[in-house]
């Protein structure tokens, strides 16, 4: 049983005349008329009965039609979707990202996926470093590439591509400055700053608690709104921040300095999506940041 059988049967079937059936399809009658009954002799049975005057279906070519017609019509939705991935891209993929997450991970991360999924368009857009989520939420990219210590309800993380490791910056002239490393319980008294409410707290946390593992406090006070107004506090003395090490390539200042935390872990980067909105895309970068776990242990 080929094709060409199948949709002649079942064109016949609709018209019930040979005439009609061969003009819809564009072929004589008589190719019509060898196509049936070859499909006959494959079936062993009559499918139509003919007359001078009309054409019947068969008990036999009722049962075969009834059953033939839904696995064609999935078999044409099937090959019609294969015609247009051929010419059409699989869609977009758009990816977020911060000031302090762009990089070599990210590139690394966009090639793999790219290599997976030739036929998608990828393209990044940063977000708020002060609000990374919003841009999620509202639909504006699919998956954000940020630092996974995320507490948030809707929102689920994915692989990570990378670490970075945890660092406190202060002022050059701070009395921290020229220790080669610090301890959590060494930052006791000094003030941090106190950043948005639009900053994920889990985040603010991680970056530095607020109490030191012997229970004092590190107070949250001087509030900021930008990376620059974070910067500059920093610089005047005025507060600490915990960050992670490649903050550096957005503090090229003489005036901070950036010392390791002994006692906090790296930091894991990685993939952010919405749980409501996983897709097929969304899936396959995530195949493809694992992938790069692989190759990198």
């Amino acid at each position: 049983m080929n094709l060409s059988e199948i949709k002649v049967f079942l064109t016949l079937c609709d018209e019930l005349h040979f005439g009609r059936t061969a003009e819809r399809m564009g072929l004589s009658q008589a190719r019509v008329s060898r196509l049936v009954h070859s499909l006959e002799s494959e079936v062993g049975g009559m499918l139509f009965k003919r007359t001078s005057r009309r054409v019947v279906l068969t008990p036999l070519g009722e049962r075969l039609h009834e059953r033939l017609r839904p696995a064609y019509e999935r078999l044409s939705e099937a090959l019609e979707d294969a015609r247009r991935m051929v010419h059409e891209p699989l869609g977009e993929l758009r990816i977020g990202f911060t000031s302090t997450t762009a990089g070599t991970a990210l590139n690394r991360l966009i090639a793999a996926f790219e290599r997976r999924e030739p036929d998608c368009e990828t393209t990044v857009r940063e977000v708020s470093i002060i609000d990374p989520y919003s841009a999620l939420r509202r639909g504006e990219i699919d998956i954000l590439v940020d630092w996974l210590e995320v507490d948030e309800p809707d929102l689920k993380v994915g692989p990570a591509i990378g670490h970075d490791k945890r660092v406190l910056a202060v002022a050059a002239d701070h009395k921290l400055a020229r220790r080669e490393a610090i301890h959590l319980n060494d930052i006791a008294g000094f003030d941090a700053a106190r950043l948005p409410s639009t900053f994920p707290s889990a985040l603010e946390e991680a970056f530095l608690p607020r109490t030191t593992p012997s229970g004092a406090p590190i107070p949250r006070t001087h509030i900021v709104h930008s990376f620059a107004e974070y910067a500059t506090l920093v610089a005047r003395g005025l507060v600490v921040q915990g960050t992670v090490a490649s903050m550096a390539a957005g503090l090229p200042r003489e005036d901070i300095v950036l010392i390791p935390i002994a006692d906090l872990p790296p930091l894991a980067l990685g993939l952010i999506w919405r749980k409501a909105q996983e897709n097929d895309l969304i899936r396959a970068v995530a195949e493809a940041a694992r992938s790069l776990q692989l190759r990198q242990k």
